[in-house]
């Protein structure tokens, strides 16, 4: 009998082809419910999961004791209890690399629609309300020149970097470690937090999300910022205190934010949905269809290992 694999969610097709000598069970588009995925869990030796669905020592143990690997769809990987499938011998792995510059580009794209009032020009246009060409219609701010400040430096945040520097931009950045080749490549500055929101004109946020990311931009941060400044989030929902932000945002303590993330998707914090200050994206950051593909494929590609006996490409625990 093959091996049975759980795909979570519908996905491309470049994903479910190296499954093919398994016996593949893929839901539907939404994600699942509870119930259900528990229920689908039952006698498998795979599952295929996206950030959305909560992979945790409940779902693990529905599968019986023939689990093997949890391939995540996504370079983060908080929705998967890491600990619970270190006990029980499961391989988790991750799909990093692969979408680093898709997402940067939205990252970037936030930034200058957020920047230079974008979406409330479109809405003024599209609403029949743009009567007139004014010299103080809609004045954003500049991006050429300016300083960005890059919170989480690894591989995405160093890919908007490399998009800032086309941009004339000086790169700060706060991350947990010195990034020495970064550092001379983009002649970039390693802050203190706190220094960092002080400096900058432009923050962008790429860390995962941990304990200690949670709530990582909230009022104090927020009030370090410039008024110009404007905040761009791609990374995780939870790492900014959406309420402190939408309060900025509606005092003016800083220009504009650009949010591709939320804290509780798919709902959106209320207040932020009734701000014209703020760019409002539906987490598309790995959203073309070369990186998905790229991504599903990745996520197959550790499972066929696994249940072949051989190592996983990408694991981030064991």
């Amino acid at each position: 009998m093959p091996d049975r694999v759980l795909v979570t969610r519908e996905i491309p097709d470049a994903g479910l082809r190296p499954l093919e000598s398994f016996d593949v069970t893929v839901l539907h588009e939404r994600p699942p419910e509870r119930d259900e995925l528990l229920d689908a869990a039952r006698g498998i030796s795979a599952i295929l999961a996206t950030a959305t669905e909560k992979i945790d020592a409940e779902v693990m143990d529905a599968t019986g004791e023939g689990l093997r690997i949890i391939a995540n769809m996504a370079v983060g990987y908080d929705n998967v209890d890491i600990e619970a499938a270190l006990d029980r011998g499961v391989v988790v792995t991750n799909t990093p690399g692969v979408l680093d510059e898709t997402t940067a580009d939205v990252a970037f794209m936030l930034l200058l629609a957020a920047s230079r009032r974008l979406g409330e020009g479109e809405r003024l246009l599209r609403a029949g309300l743009w009567e007139w060409w004014g010299p103080k219609q809609l004045m954003g701010q500049d991006v050429w020149g300016k300083k960005l400040g890059v919170v989480g430096f690894g591989r995405i945040g160093q890919s908007v970097a490399r998009r800032a520097r086309g941009f004339g931009m000086d790169i700060l950045y706060h991350n947990r470690s010195r990034k020495p080749e970064a550092e001379a490549e983009f002649d970039a500055r390693r802050m203190d937090l706190d220094e960092l929101l002080e400096a900058a004109d432009f923050i962008s946020i790429h860390t995962p999300l941990t304990d200690e990311t949670q709530h990582l931009i909230g009022t104090p941060e927020l009030e370090k910022m410039k008024p110009e400044a404007v905040l761009v989030n791609t990374s995780r929902g939870p790492v900014v205190d959406e309420a402190a932000l939408a309060d900025a945002l509606e005092n003016g303590q800083i220009f504009a934010a650009g949010l591709d993330v939320y804290e509780d998707e798919p709902a959106v914090y209320p207040k932020l949905l009734e701000l014209e200050n703020v760019v409002l994206a539906p987490h598309i950051g790995s959203a073309s269809v070369e990186t998905r593909e790229k991504m599903a494929a990745l996520a197959a590609e550790n499972i066929v290992a696994v249940l072949s006996g051989e190592e996983p490409k990408t694991p981030v625990n064991g």
